[in-house]
């Protein structure tokens, strides 16, 4: 397995279905030099029998970035995975915490958590095709599989199948009976199991993910495992990513107003090619969260991205809003 620097992972952005698409990263990236990002997640069917070349890509600005794969044949996944590299990507990471329906259709995400062995052979056998490195993301447990020593176990076959680094949600997946979004919010989080497992295993880099929303808690986090990674807050209150950026690295804080100005550049050249501003704007809504004039901003651009010839001169109505409002 292929070495990374633990320090490469101490700041992460979670891969999140329907929501960390290229836009998503590009507006991210922006906010944190140093975060680590990473795609939504990409079936390995849909690479290597769908060809769908398309859902790979991204802009270099991204980097460094990290393409998560779903799936179980290891075969198959290794293959996607030499196709992800040749795309650029700096890193492959294996889903193994998606409690979703259609994840566990095809036998990907969480439920592969049952199967330690399996998801063993597809971590060599990616590793053993690319020269990046292979990670996993995983949950503290799955249904009633729920003791420390199925985690144990479970982690244990990983390193013996040449893991380095492992990102762990700190809540178990319950595949029937809750929704994917109940699954991020009632099953309790237990913050304590993921330190224990750094201590256990002292020479795998541990990124705890999880509920986890201020700068405070990331410093926390940081006192008992390697690094953290940021969910639903660094989507809804994308300024946090900044917030934390400056708080571990020392980056200046930047304005939000800066920001949004930093993006015109792309969101010009993404309309020229064809792109539609709804596409983009969906992911900046919360930039402006908390602040006075947030709503204005909000509505601005929900209410015209939608509407043909919409562009660039719709932003900055929006950022008049704000202002005018702030």
């Amino acid at each position: 397995m292929h070495p990374i620097d633990p320090a490469a992972h101490r700041l992460t952005v979670a891969p999140m279905l329907d929501w960390t698409d290229r836009h998503c990263r590009y507006f991210h990236r922006l906010l944190s030099p140093h975060a680590r990002l990473y795609t939504e997640m990409v079936t390995s069917p849909a690479l290597v029998r769908g060809q769908q070349l398309r859902l790979l890509e991204h802009s270099h600005e991204e980097h460094p970035v990290a393409l998560q794969l779903g799936g179980s044949d290891p075969v198959e996944l290794a293959k996607a995975a030499v196709i992800g590299t040749q795309a650029g990507y700096d890193e492959i990471n294996l889903n193994v915490g998606c409690p979703s329906d259609r994840v566990q259709s095809g036998k990907f995400g969480a439920c592969l958590m049952r199967e330690p062995d399996l998801v063993g052979e597809c971590v060599r056998a990616m590793a053993d095709a690319v020269d990046v490195p292979v990670t996993v993301k995983c949950r503290i447990g799955v249904d009633d599989q729920d003791e420390y020593a199925d985690l144990q176990r479970f982690t244990t076959t990983m390193v013996e199948a040449g893991v380095r680094t492992l990102v762990v949600h700190a809540r178990k997946a319950w595949l029937q009976g809750l929704s994917p979004k109940e699954n991020r919010e009632i099953p309790p989080l237990d913050y304590e199991r993921v330190y224990r497992l750094k201590r256990e295993f002292p020479e795998l880099t541990i990124v705890i993910n999880g509920g986890i929303t201020t700068v405070d808690a990331v410093r926390e986090h940081l006192a008992h495992v390697d690094g953290v990674m940021l969910g639903r807050a660094a989507y809804h209150d994308p300024y946090v990513l900044a917030q934390v950026e400056a708080d571990l690295f020392g980056t200046p804080l930047p304005e939000r107003t800066d920001v949004l100005e930093r993006m015109r550049i792309y969101v010009e050249a993404e309309l020229a090619r064809g792109t539609q501003l709804k596409h983009i704007t969906r992911h900046i809504l919360g930039l402006f969260q908390g602040e006075p004039g947030a709503r204005g901003f909000r509505r601005q651009l929900s209410e015209g991205a939608h509407l043909p010839g919409a562009d660039w001169g719709l932003i900055e109505s929006a950022l008049v809003a704000f202002r005018q409002a702030a």
